[in-house]
């Protein structure tokens, strides 16, 4: 992965100034720390920072094609490229580098935005049409990679992260309360949704085009299951085992593609062990270093079986043992890559195992995330199947408001996603100051729209979870602030198989027999595993790591910590109510009182989290 920045006068009126440009680029450095490269004219702009993982020596962008009329600049990796590149050379195009993102320019010069969907790959571009002064901007399908736009002073403005957007001078500070209201609600904000008013996060498989002063969006791909019942097309389940061990080794293949070491996470559960086995069968013979983190408290430490398939890979292995404190000296580190307040504290241990991997000289790893989503592996998927079948609510007062939002958020009143809204509506509005509070109709969470309910209805169960997983808890939270931002704070690029394009248009004909059977969920993914893994690993319970939270932290005594959670600070601040967030203190730091973080919000987290976020930002107070 690398960094991208971008401007471009809207109105004819502006000049890009290279020094704005190269204040945006330093603030990326972290994600591409080898080189530089910029193109600025007068009216447009681009920056580029690189992390040198193909073609290390001709490879820094920006890219041009033939005669310089397109311009790209691109963070991420286009997977089948060499497949593309064979097609464009027969159509007569010539390439200056061995860079896979090189093909980005000829692609468009062929077919225009028109060639998204033959890309496979994690990505966010800008392309620059010097003859049309067109400019052109697209995530990939399932937002892997960020990018972030806004429209100030006359500028259209984009990046990889939102801190490089605030350097240039005519972009404003506000915190957006939606955005602030979303963290509390569901797993992080969503798209298009950031916690910075008028700066917008690029949804995924959408793009964006800039020309005479407008600004189009549109979407290219969603993720679109079948009806109810129609999954499926009677083959046996011994097909379907085949096709999805082909897709993953065909998957790692991609990945493992680079001119630099690769290697892997470990977490000791099924998905990640599947990865490594996998690489270990493809690259028979060649020996690559694993990654894992372990924990004092044998509850929730799993070196047994990170070092257990480690040893069947024979694999390199390095741990790093996380203790609590570590929690506190990281948090502020986690805030700031990660551009928003957090609903709990594991990305300061992720953060500590993407230091590990540097460490070691790396700069590439493969990891397993997006099987749970993919094939049914959360607890929610096995409550669907139960509810299914189960009584209704008793069809109270508040209950029934409760099913007009469920109904107009999903499509389906029935739907249960995290947590009963119309209750914890209740218990935000005694967090917020009363100013605050007073605007809550205008942006609470659950009064805007969150995802496509047109791909929901009709639909089996598990595939509306499915789809409301990938839109709320993937893209913008553990691809996000659990991923991309906790990776490449360290200069590393975290790759998924599990989310190879052809991986997911798979899993999605897949008939819902093979994702959950007797309420064992994945199982489709636990039939691949056998082939590769003992049944110690390909049986084991899944296992929800949770980092100790906000009782634990506040019962530290931290200065900072104590000041950042001052009475007279959160009044003066106007956000919060000071006196809910004095009891939820003494709440939180009583000798038995324990947040289960599966099913209850760490609400006292994302209060200290979000005060250390107006600190790092230099967010204005409540007016």
């Amino acid at each position: 992965m690398c960094g991208i920045a971008g401007i471009v006068d809207l109105w004819g009126k502006n000049t890009v100034e290279r020094p704005v440009l190269e204040a945006m680029a330093k603030t990326l450095v972290h994600r591409g720390p080898d080189d530089a490269g910029f193109h600025v004219e007068d009216r447009w702009g681009f920056a580029f920072r690189r992390l040198a993982i193909l073609d290390l020596t001709t490879g820094n962008q920006p890219h041009y094609n033939e005669d310089r009329t397109i311009v790209s600049v691109c963070n991420g990796e286009i997977y089948n490229y060499r497949e593309l590149k064979e097609t464009l050379i027969a159509r007569g195009h010539q390439f200056q580098t061995t860079c896979d993102v090189e093909v980005l320019v000829h692609l468009y010069e062929e077919e225009g935005r028109e060639f998204l969907n033959r890309l496979n790959g994690q990505f966010s571009f800008a392309i620059y049409d010097r003859a049309e002064r067109n400019l052109f901007l697209a995530r990939d399908h399932v937002g892997i990679t960020p990018l972030f736009f806004t429209e100030a002073g006359g500028s259209f403005i984009f990046a990889s992260e939102v801190k490089a957007i605030l350097k240039h001078p005519a972009v404003r500070r506000s915190v957006d309360l939606t955005g602030l209201d979303q963290v509390f609600t569901f797993p992080g904000t969503v798209s298009p949704t950031t916690m910075f008013t008028g700066i917008h996060s690029l949804k995924p498989g959408h793009c964006v085009t800039v020309r005479n002063g407008k600004v189009e969006i549109r979407e290219y791909w969603d993720l679109s299951y079948p009806g109810e019942g129609e999954a499926g097309d009677g083959r046996p389940e011994s097909f379907y085992v085949e096709q999805l061990d082909e897709l993953l080794r065909q998957a790692v293949r991609y990945r493992l593609n680079a001119d630099v070491p690769v290697g892997f996470y470990l977490s000791g559960g099924l998905d990640s062990s599947l990865i490594a086995a996998i690489i270990s069968d493809v690259h028979p013979g060649e020996q690559r270093h694993s990654f894992s983190i372990g924990f004092h408290q044998p509850d929730i430490d799993e070196r047994k079986y990170q070092r257990l398939v480690s040893s069947q890979v024979n694999s390199i292995h390095h741990e790093i043992l996380f203790d609590w404190p570590d929690i506190i000296n990281r948090i502020k580190t986690a805030v700031y890559h990660a551009e928003s307040p957090l609903k709990e504290s594991y990305d300061t241990c992720s953060l500590a195992l993407s230091e590990l991997v540097r460490s070691e000289g790396m700069k590439v790893i493969l990891t397993g995330e997006g099987s749970d989503e993919l094939f049914g592996g959360y607890v929610g998927y096995r409550f669907d199947m139960l509810q299914r079948d189960g009584v209704d609510e008793i069809d109270d007062a508040e209950t029934q408001i409760e099913k007009e939002i469920r109904q107009r958020l999903w499509g389906d009143s029935r739907f249960l996603y995290e947590r009963d809204f119309f209750a914890f509506r209740e218990t935000k509005a005694a967090l917020y100051s009363q100013a605050v509070g007073s605007m809550l109709d205008d942006f609470c969470a659950e009064g805007r729209e969150l995802v496509d309910v047109s791909k929901m209805v009709g639909r089996h169960p598990l595939h509306k979870r499915s789809y409301a997983d990938f839109k709320l808890r993937l893209s913008d939270h553990l691809l996000s602030d659990h991923g991309d931002r906790v990776s490449l704070a360290n200069s590393v690029e975290a790759r998924y198989p599990f989310l190879d394009r052809e991986v997911i248009e798979f899993a999605r004909t897949l008939p819902v027999s093979l994702l959950m059977r007797d309420a064992a969920e994945k199982y489709i993914v636990r039939r691949t595993a056998r082939r590769y893994l003992p049944e110690a690993v390909v049986n084991r319970q899944k296992f929800g790591f949770v980092a100790p939270g906000s009782p634990y932290l506040v019962k530290q005594n931290v200065p900072w910590l104590n000041d950042l959670l001052a009475y007279d600070k959160i009044q003066r601040e106007g956000y919060f109510n000071p006196d809910t967030i004095e009891r939820l203190k003494k709440t939180y730091r009583g000798d038995n009182f324990t947040v289960n973080q599966t099913f209850d919000n760490d609400l006292l987290m994302t209060v200290i989290t979000f005060e250390i976020f107006l600190e790092m930002f230099a967010m204005p107070d409540f007016n």
